[in-house]
């Protein structure tokens, strides 16, 4: 298996104006576990909507996570519910486990061109999550699930809805994101595309499933540190502002 690197080589991201985040297990670590919070509570919903057992609840929610993208687009497909109050039922979480990140803040204020957080969840949890990790501010705009009509990633058509609502050019654009699987079609488009990793580097997502293609060609970085990378790739960047 060929070792992806972990930081910028030199110029690599010299030409990047447009900068993209995935939000959960992306701005902040995967130990921190808000996400776990939100994965109860799915598995809840679901367990309640269909009167399963916890165990049935958790196999049909992650086969509707693998299969098309969101355990959302699964129940709204199969079930017909509202996404709305599911959504807010899911989100409906403890946000403290956050704490401000200067350095992420930083190192995202000094890249050069325009940011933006592209999530499969709603912007109302973005924007909470952002606002607890100090960065809220430090984003142009949030591209959220209902923005991409309720069609998540990795579906190619959410990618084009993205680019062109907010006129993003690929060639200058790169991609940030926890799961290979999502940075396929940015790779396409010809985006650069960054993995980010566990900072301990062991397998912890709860599908072997999520790991398939991290070392495949459409993952052209990986990295267990998101702030450190971004302020290689802004010293990669000769237009970009001094830090």
């Amino acid at each position: 298996m060929t070792r992806k690197p972990r930081l910028p080589q030199p110029d690599a991201f010299a030409t990047v104006r447009e900068w993209v985040f995935d939000l959960d297990n992306t701005l902040y670590p995967r130990d921190i576990d808000l996400f776990a919070q939100i994965d109860v509570k799915m598995t809840d919903y679901v367990r309640r909507l269909l009167d399963l057992d916890h165990t049935a609840a958790r196999k049909l929610q992650k086969q509707y996570y693998r299969d098309h993208g969101t355990t959302l687009q699964g129940l709204m497909i199969h079930h017909g519910i509202d996404a709305n109050a599911f959504l807010e039922a899911v989100h409906d979480i403890d946000y403290s486990v956050l704490s401000p990140d200067p350095a992420l803040g930083a190192a995202i204020r000094s890249l050069p061109g325009r940011k933006f957080i592209f999530t499969n969840g709603d912007t109302p949890h973005a924007e909470r999550t952002a606002r607890a990790l100090g960065i809220l501010e430090d984003f142009d705009d949030i591209f959220d699930i209902l923005a991409a009509d309720m069609n998540p990633k990795p579906a190619a058509p959410t990618y084009r809805r993205f680019l062109e609502t907010h006129g993003v050019h690929p060639e200058r654009a790169a991609m940030f994101e926890d799961l290979p699987r999502n940075l396929a079609v940015p790779h396409q488009l010809g985006m650069r595309t960054v993995l980010i990793v566990p900072q301990n580097v062991k397998p912890v997502l709860d599908e072997a499933w999520e790991h398939e293609g991290h070392d495949a060609e459409h993952v052209h970085y990986v990295t267990d540190d998101l702030s450190a990378f971004l302020t290689s790739a802004r010293l990669s960047s000769p237009g970009s502002a001094p830090g």
